[in-house]
């Protein structure tokens, strides 16, 4: 990695491990993940000032867990271990982690022993985020125990001789109540970092590096749907590479009512790009015929996006890459990350993808959350009502679509989302959530209508509050508002007699149904 970066995220596969970063960003210092097998030289020469070791799903004594590949002795810069992090390092550095099977997992009340410039500022007790197994049960010699929990004794721990730091719960969340404040103390105080990331600076830096990937004869092909991911995606590609960008918009068939009309007059008029629309709804409505299983609805769709792309790429010259709107809560969902996180689900843009690709992939949003996203298109100048639409998949309906995906069943789903978001607009709610969305459920239910029985589909509503995907809540809507939305949808969505409110948070659920 040849761009030098203030802080060095090592990640051991936390889920949390991009949220350490994205932490780092807002503190306006740049930052950068690599694998927790890096090495020393591969640290070093990215000439940081810090680095922070994530936390992990492993033990320590699992076989084949990762261990920790610096010197800390050696490194020269401050190291601050979170959670597995903790436990790697303290027995690299000589101290003894002992093995539970019992997790602690949720909050605890850390209770400060030592002052030290890492807790400056913090009150002597405050509320943390625990979730681990294993703890540091010896610390290594010379080090400074300098807070506890009441079932953790080693809750932070210093080991001046090798400028090493550790906590044993995550102070990136916001569980953990003055999490930001230590690592604000760890950023500025400890390492003397410079506050300098800003969305400006991600977009310089991107337009750089998308010129020198792309060359100055390649163009690039980008599919787009008109949400914020893929047209902040277009946007910052068009700035670097002008019109050898072009954007193919496909109907798949799954799109919102009226979106593929709406999109194309948006993205010509307001940002003049050079778009390629593609009608291929029967294609993939065919496809998904009789298709009820979401990993296959998924990657078929991924699939089939990738054969549109192919064909009308075949009619523009020397195009090398596609680019994508891949966000990290895509990415940490669907893969294995550059250290050993668990797959939760694949996601169109990394998990349809086939073997096969015959285009270099453009992903220059990858390492961004969705509130990121929108700082870097307000930067470059996209206007409110685009940035801020709700995030939309990219299979589309056919995941709001439980079971099989029939034209019949999309033009339902259809209807009853457009009245949910006519009324989310009209009652000043749209822009007060996250995210909106109806979900048509392979299930019916006895209703009456004009006094005659009817048995038809159950329509589930899930409307969430949330700042980048990773966790969120139910939006506690008006009761007067549900029942309008419930209303309008039986009275005027033929083959709906029943709405219902999804109140689950994320996690345990995930924010789509499928």
């Amino acid at each position: 990695m040849s761009e030098t970066r203030q802080i060095i995220v090592l990640d051991f596969g936390s889920q949390y491990t991009q949220l350490i970063a994205r932490k780092i960003r807002e503190l306006h210092v740049d930052s950068a993940i690599l694998p927790c097998t890096a090495t020393q030289e591969e640290v070093l020469a990215c000439k940081p000032r810090g680095v922070i070791l994530s936390g992990g799903p492993n033990s320590v004594y699992d076989e084949g867990a990762p261990g920790l590949t610096l010197d800390l002795k050696s490194l020269g810069i401050p190291v601050l271990g979170i959670c597995y992090g903790l436990q790697a390092a303290g027995q690299a550095l000589g101290g003894e982690v002992k093995a539970s099977d019992r997790r602690e997992y949720g909050l605890a009340t850390l209770v400060i022993d030592e002052e030290d410039p890492l807790l400056a500022g913090l009150p002597k007790e405050s509320p943390v985020w625990m979730s681990h197994g294993d703890s540091l049960s010896r610390p290594p010699v010379g080090a400074r125990v300098l807070a506890s929990t009441s079932n953790t004794a080693c809750a932070v721990v210093a080991v001046p001789e090798a400028r090493f730091w550790g906590v044993q719960f995550h102070p990136e969340v916001h569980h953990s109540l003055h999490g930001r404040e230590m690592l604000q103390n760890f950023v500025f105080t400890i390492c003397a970092c410079e506050a300098s990331w800003t969305a400006g600076r991600f977009i310089e830096r991107q337009v750089e590096l998308i010129r020198s990937t792309v060359g100055t004869e390649s163009r690039v092909i980008c599919g787009i749907s008109g949400g914020v991911d893929s047209t902040v995606t277009a946007a910052l590609i068009h700035q670097a590479i002008g019109p050898r960008l072009t954007c193919i918009f496909v109907n798949n068939g799954l799109l919102r009512d009226g979106e593929y009309e709406a999109v194309q007059h948006m993205l010509r008029d307001n940002l003049h790009l050079n778009l390629i629309a593609v009608d291929a709804s029967e294609l993939f409505l065919s496809r998904l015929a009789g298709v009820t299983e979401p990993e296959r609805k998924r990657k078929i769709i991924g699939h089939t996006f990738i054969e549109v792309f192919e064909s009308e790429a075949k009619h523009l010259p020397d195009v090398d890459f596609l680019a994508q709107g891949t966000l990290y809560p895509d990415v940490i969902e669907s893969t294995m990350q550059r250290g050993p996180s668990q797959t939760i689900k694949t996601h169109h843009n990394v998990g349809g993808l086939p073997e096969r690709l015959n285009f270099r992939l453009l992903e220059p949003l990858r390492e961004l959350f969705k509130d990121e996203v929108r700082a870097v298109g307000a930067e470059l100048g996209l206007p409110h009502l685009m940035l801020w639409r709700h995030p939309f998949p990219g299979p589309g309906l056919a995941i709001r679509v439980l079971g099989e995906v029939t034209p019949e069943r999309v033009r339902t789903l259809q209807k009853a989302d457009r009245i949910l978001t006519d009324e989310l607009r009209a009652s000043g709610w749209y822009d007060r959530t996250w995210q909106a969305l109806a979900v048509l459920l392979p299930v019916s239910t006895v209703g009456v209508m004009g006094d005659k029985r009817t048995y038809e589909n159950v329509l589930a509503l899930r409307v969430v509050d949330s700042t980048d995907a990773m966790t969120a809540d139910f939006s506690r809507l008006p009761w007067d508002l549900l029942g309008k939305v419930s209303n309008r949808i039986i009275n005027e969505v033929a083959g709906i007699n029943r709405v219902v409110y999804d109140v689950s948070s994320k996690p345990p659920a995930t924010i789509e149904w499928e």
